[in-house]
């Protein structure tokens, strides 16, 4: 019996400047584990004119995690971070009860041609921290787990596995990996993961209950603990999962919630711009992003 519970075409989304390609939620799966919305950016090669600006908007009830393989974005949030994130590095931004940031193209690449490609990912938060007080967390890329097995590179971009555990400050277990082989292999992991698990073909090619998977979709798996699968030469994979939440998450735009209620009050303080709810974001206080639906700006 096949282990695949569905396979997720890649679908295109507006962000910026750009398209993405949108992997969650999707109809029939509105997440993997904790995680409720994952972005693939890119790969995008921007002219001298062309940049990255996503005015401040905000956030509740989730984590955002940012994972750069090619350029660099400029962070600033409402609670005083300015930081770039270049590739391999995590940016790591909980939410809790309510924050603000912008992500645009560094002031010195704005000028200049430049590549954009990575991803940008939610996580849900377990219903006793969605109201916490906002934080956030950089990660440098040569903090980040890796190892080597034969031909193959595995990176622990965040949570645990394979008995290791990433420096990205998570609030529930998961794990978000990154495989890469040079070689074609077979790989058995199953039992180093747990909840749910998807797999992404971001490169390359793998083979599944022999049928072949390629690049741009994601294959969500029925029991993580038979996860199996052959990887082809030069090929790059992504595995995200974990254990669910007992309570379904809610998602209005930004917002993120097992609580309906505050997603409505957020709702009704980012279209008044209640700055004690959602600060301003110091360095771009000039303009924001609008409640979908509304005008102002």
């Amino acid at each position: 019996m096949s282990n695949i519970g569905l396979i997720i075409e890649e679908k295109a989304a507006d962000i910026g400047n750009f398209l993405v390609g949108r992997l969650l939620p999707f109809r029939q799966k509105r997440a993997v584990g904790p995680f409720v919305f994952i972005d693939h950016m890119g790969p995008a090669a921007l002219k001298d004119y062309q940049n990255l600006d996503v005015p401040p908007h905000p956030h509740i009830g989730l984590s955002t995690l940012t994972y750069l393989l090619e350029g660099a974005i400029f962070h600033r949030d409402s609670i005083g971070n300015a930081v770039e994130i270049t590739p391999g590095a995590v940016n790591w931004m909980t939410a809790g009860k309510g924050i603000v940031h912008s992500e645009r193209t560094p002031e010195y690449l704005r000028e200049t041609e430049k590549n954009l490609h990575g991803f940008q990912i939610w996580v849900g938060l377990p219903k006793q921290v969605e109201q916490q007080a906002p934080t956030f967390f950089h990660i440098e890329a040569d903090a980040i787990p890796v190892w080597q097995e034969e031909d193959t590179q595995y990176k622990l971009i965040a949570g645990e596995a394979f008995g290791r555990k990433s420096p990205v400050p998570v609030h529930s277990r998961l794990f978000f990996i990154e495989i890469k082989t040079k070689t074609a292999r077979k790989l058995t992991i199953g039992k180093d993961l747990y909840g749910e698990a998807a797999l992404y073909v971001l490169e390359g090619t793998v083979n599944i209950e022999g049928n072949p998977y390629g690049s741009k979709q994601l294959l969500i798996a029925k029991d993580a603990n038979l996860c199996t699968f052959e990887m082809n030469e030069n090929t790059t994979v992504y595995l995200f999962g974990g254990m669910p939440f007992d309570e379904e998450r809610f998602i209005y735009w930004n917002f993120v919630n097992s609580d309906k209620a505050l997603i409505e009050e957020a709702k009704v303080n980012w279209e008044n711009q209640h700055h004690d709810a959602f600060p301003l974001v110091p360095g771009d206080e000039q303009e924001y992003v609008p409640l979908p639906g509304t005008s102002r700006t």
